[in-house]
């Protein structure tokens, strides 16, 4: 899996907002108490850290790629490991995996979903939500920049390849059903309500637009975000209080191993 030089104080900028998703996640997480409990792709560990309260007597696992997040996941005091999700197979005690905003860098993660119901105990349960926004103006509009003239041999298909490896959340519905799994599938639109100078694109900049951010230099990284900061102030206006709304889907999936 792709490593996209994570920076954990960008990310944590908006770090309300970005919790909000795994904690509407959890609530329709039925188990009450799991033996082991594993976040997946982790990052700084911050929302890792619920899960101990959450399910306090359970063994918390976490894993992430980057090695700059398992350092902050660990300085919360998690045992968090570095590691691949591709690489990953539940022990056999695992009651909850917990993948959150991880699956949309993983082309392969339908087949993943599909080993990881054959390898979990009976009756336990996959809880991910992924980003559904790739066709937003945001999205649309850094694909727009990456494939001019400008970029496009710099950057290739940095976020071309990137533009439909997530699911509907029927199809997610049905790839775990004929796994034999009971299926809650939903999504929302969030409406983040950002703040500060071009917001949208500081928002980018601490997830989406990672892939683009390694194949730069810092004066490239400036440059891209400069050509990028029009289109992104065009598509979302700031409002006459200094904020802007930012409209961002996420599906959500829960589902549960056959009991036997």
């Amino acid at each position: 899996m792709q490593n996209p030089q994570w920076d954990p104080a960008t990310y944590l900028t908006f770090a309300e907002e970005r919790g909000r998703p795994f904690h509407d996640l959890l609530a329709r997480v039925r188990t009450t108490a799991p033996r082991r409990v594993v976040d997946l792709g982790c990052g700084p560990g911050n929302l890792t850290a619920d899960l101990p309260r959450r399910w306090p007597t359970a063994t918390v696992e976490a894993l992430d790629s980057s090695p700059e997040m398992v350092e902050e996941a660990r300085a919360l005091g998690l045992a968090a490991e570095l590691g691949d999700v591709r690489e990953w197979h539940p022990s056999p005690d695992t009651d909850v995996v917990v993948a959150n905003a991880l699956l949309q860098w993983v082309p392969e993660h339908r087949e993943l979903l599909r080993r990881w119901t054959r390898e979990l105990p009976a009756g336990a349960t996959i809880a991910f939500q992924v980003p559904g926004n790739q066709g937003s103006p945001a999205h649309v509009s850094a694909r727009q920049v990456a494939t001019t003239t400008r970029w496009r041999e710099r950057l290739g298909d940095a976020l071309v390849a990137r533009a439909d490896v997530v699911s509907t959340p029927t199809e997610y519905g049905d790839l775990l059903a004929a796994a034999g799994c009971a299926v809650d599938a939903w999504e929302t639109t969030y409406l983040q309500r950002l703040t500060g100078e071009d917001p949208v694109l500081e928002w980018l900049s601490g997830t989406g637009l990672r892939p683009v951010r390694t194949q730069l230099d810092d004066a490239g990284w400036r440059e891209f975000r400069e050509d990028l900061a029009p289109l992104l102030r065009e598509a979302y206006p700031r409002r006459a209080d200094g904020t802007t709304w930012f409209p961002f889907r996420r599906i959500f999936v829960v589902a549960t191993t056959p009991r036997g």
